[in-house]
């Protein structure tokens, strides 16, 4: 028996529009199993929503009303239930072809009427047994997976451990390099596509990061562990651990061309090279560094000034943050510099929450090697977190207030939202959209037939389309923006096959766009453009006018922690409210003004007339008292004439003239020029 006493029934669903058939199949299988009923197709599908991951097998009619057996299967197949619910179908057909359509969409058995209570019974429990057996060889199978890559973990962690024992350091900067790691790699691949990471991308370079330091069990233990500062001999010594570190990597027998002992050995090497080309062993720059080693650099120099050496104290995360940002660490890829700062309100908390890396087994890679029935069978666990996703998907539509649908062409089906259902007052899934009388009170014929048509007049290339019209909700008409992409499929030619869209409530939509969109491009607290967005806009003016005459200037507030310090945070941002109010005030429209971070903020101005008396007449605006406060600032400038139109270079020469004028005396103004190059102050080692 599949059953005892002490487990759960199997559950059966049973589809069927005979009340007869359904009856005879219920009494045939006693009371092993919980049967659940569904008379037509439709319902069926509505269970199946609910129901999926309880469901242990589908008995599936084929002749029905509303929906038949076929298009059953077909919904099925694209919401991928069939990977992971048997379905045998029953039926008195006899022709071939209808057995063979229903084997091709994935049915695993075929039972005809009439029914014999022998077969039906040894039918469903061989079926049962069939799929229970395979989703336990496949938790055996990554079990056994798990374990290895448990144990590889564990090997790379007592080797990296060792070294840091030799260190005198706890094992918890390994731990800790990972963690940040990993965070800055997802925040990276949150903000751009520039740097392809995937998951396993993800989890590889992490791994690898706990190797970043094996070169220093070559180092004399004296330098190692030296409490007070390296002398220039020494820390000539102490560099060549990165290079020691890759060539045991790079000789390893057998595992050299390993891609994980491959993003070590990049790592090992590269973790001290710096973005502006001043770090070591080979002095490589901008994205000549891997991105795996740049963002371990950052990783490991974050946790260096968090962490108390035999040679510090440890800093706060906040003066760590800052140290990083105002280059005293040496350059880094701009971008990684902003993942830090997105990250840092977070960074704190998951540290002091970090434990040793474990793998967990992933069943959905698994599945690509089992196959069952032409398509990849689904875990248990898999189908438990696309639950979970729809009821994310479910939540969020429902926390936007869009009217979010699905449309297929075969078998013809609208499937909307739950808020979305529930706004409309209409079910879930409708069949046969185009004909059902509630569609077409709350959209009208026309529209329908209007949205039809654009969609099909759609191409690959460009599959989107909007359409505004008003929708009839409860005797009221409002008017709504329908926005759908077509969905194309199958080989060449592709075919359309359907579309998904929301329906957006334009009246209500339009403030709380603006409120998002000024959220997404401006700087919260002083309603400047933020760093990100006034990077993209100079980018563009550069590309679109690359010999125009263009000024970059980068300022700060001189002695703004004292502000701070003396009254309190909530004066400091009061501060930094009337800095980029006068700094609105002296600017023209046209001008990009961005607060970068911190009280450090941006211009970027096209002139005509000389760039020293524009200077001039904004930097003397800032100038004055808030309060009692005194207020000037430190202020660098970078011209295109002189640097050229590439963004990176006009912000890293005001950046190093800003550095300049600071430290000069601060409260002044400075152009860039060649002797400012070795400005920005590097610290080359902290490990």
């Amino acid at each position: 028996m599949i059953n005892s006493e002490n487990t759960k029934k199997q559950k059966i669903l049973i589809v069927d529009d005979s009340e007869m058939n359904r009856s005879i199949l219920t009494d045939m299988l006693d009371n092993a199993y919980e049967i659940v009923e569904a008379e037509n197709g439709l319902a069926a599908i509505n269970i199946l929503q609910k129901q999926s991951l309880d469901i242990s097998v589908v008995l599936l009619d084929i002749v029905m009303p509303l929906m038949d057996g076929f298009e059953v299967l077909s919904v099925m197949n694209q919401n991928h239930w069939i990977e992971n619910i048997p379905v045998i179908m029953i039926s008195a057909e006899k022709d071939t072809s209808q057995v063979e359509r229903a084997y091709d969409l994935g049915v695993t058995d075929f039972i005809t009427r009439p029914f014999d209570m022998l077969i039906v019974r040894r039918r469903v429990i061989n079926t049962i047994l069939l799929y229970s057996k395979q989703k336990k060889l496949i938790g055996m199978l990554a079990e056994q997976i798990y374990e290895k890559e448990r144990r590889s973990s564990m090997m790379v962690d007592i080797l990296s451990h060792i070294v840091e024992f030799r260190n005198g350091e706890s094992g918890i900067h390994i731990i800790h390099v990972r963690t940040i790691t990993e965070m800055l790699l997802k925040q990276l691949r949150k903000k751009t596509e520039q740097y392809p990471l995937s998951d396993a991308d993800i989890s590889l370079i992490g791994t690898a990061s706990a190797l970043h330091d094996i070169g220093k069990i070559a180092i004399r233990e004296d330098i190692l562990n030296k409490p007070g500062r390296l002398t220039e001999e020494e820390f000539e010594i102490m560099k060549t651990h990165s290079l020691i570190g890759a060539e045991m990597l790079k000789n390893l027998p057998t595992y050299e061309s390993e891609p994980l002992v491959k993003t070590a050995y990049q790592i090992c090497r590269w973790h001290h090279e710096r973005y502006d080309g001043r770090g070591y062993p080979d002095g490589l720059s901008g994205d000549d560094i891997p991105i795996s080693a740049q963002i371990v650099a950052l990783a490991d120099v974050y946790d260096a000034l968090t962490s108390e050496r035999c040679y510090k104290k440890a800093f706060s995360h906040e003066t760590a943050i800052q140290m990083i940002l105002d280059g005293q660490c040496g350059a880094f890829n701009p971008m990684l510099l902003e993942c830090l700062q997105e990250a840092a309100p977070m960074l704190v908390n998951t540290l002091e929450n970090a434990a040793p890396h474990v793998y967990h087994p992933d069943i959905r890679q698994l599945s690509q090697e089992i196959t069952f029935h032409e398509s990849h069978v689904v875990s248990e666990r898999s189908l438990r977190l696309l639950d979970h996703e729809r009821m994310k998907y479910n939540f969020y539509a429902a926390m936007t207030e869009e009217i979010q649908f699905e449309y297929t062409v075969e078998p013809r089906l609208l499937t909307l939202s739950s808020w979305g259902a529930k706004k409309l007052g209409v079910d879930e899934i409708i069949l046969e959209p185009q004909s059902n009388d509630n569609v077409l009170r709350i959209l009208g014929e026309e529209a329908w037939q209007d949205i039809s048509k654009a969609l099909h007049s759609t191409t690959p290339e460009s599959p989107i389309i909007t359409y505004e019209c008003p929708l009839n909700l409860n005797g009221q008409q409002r008017w709504y923006r329908i926005i759908s992409q077509a969905i194309w499929a199958g080989d060449e030619p592709l075919v359309y096959t359907g579309a998904i869209g929301k329906c957006v409530d334009i009246h209500n939509s339009r403030e709380k766009l603006k409120e998002l969109e000024k959220r997404a491009t401006h700087d919260t607290l002083t309603g400047l453009l933020n760093h990100s967005t006034a990077r993209e806009l100079i980018q563009a003016t550069l590309e679109h006018n690359p010999n125009g005459n263009h000024i970059m200037a980068i300022f700060d507030l001189d002695h703004f922690k004292t502000a701070n310090d003396r009254y309190g945070h909530m004066f400091g941002d009061q501060v930094l409210k009337h800095m980029a109010e006068k700094l609105s005030q002296s600017t023209r429209r046209g001008d990009i003004v961005a607060r970068v971070g911190g009280d450090e903020f941006l211009i970027f101005i096209e002139y005509k007339t000389a760039p020293e008396q524009i200077i001039s007449r904004i930097f003397n605006a800032m100038t004055g008292n808030y309060e009692d406060f005194p207020l000037s600032v430190s202020m660098g400038i970078a011209i295109t004439k002189e640097i050229g139109n590439k963004y990176e270079k006009l912000f890293h020469a005001a950046d190093q003239a800003l550095y300049y004028a600071k430290r000069s005396g601060r409260s002044q103004y400075c152009f860039y020029n060649d002797s400012m190059k070795d400005t920005l102050s590097v610290i080359s080692s902290i490990d």
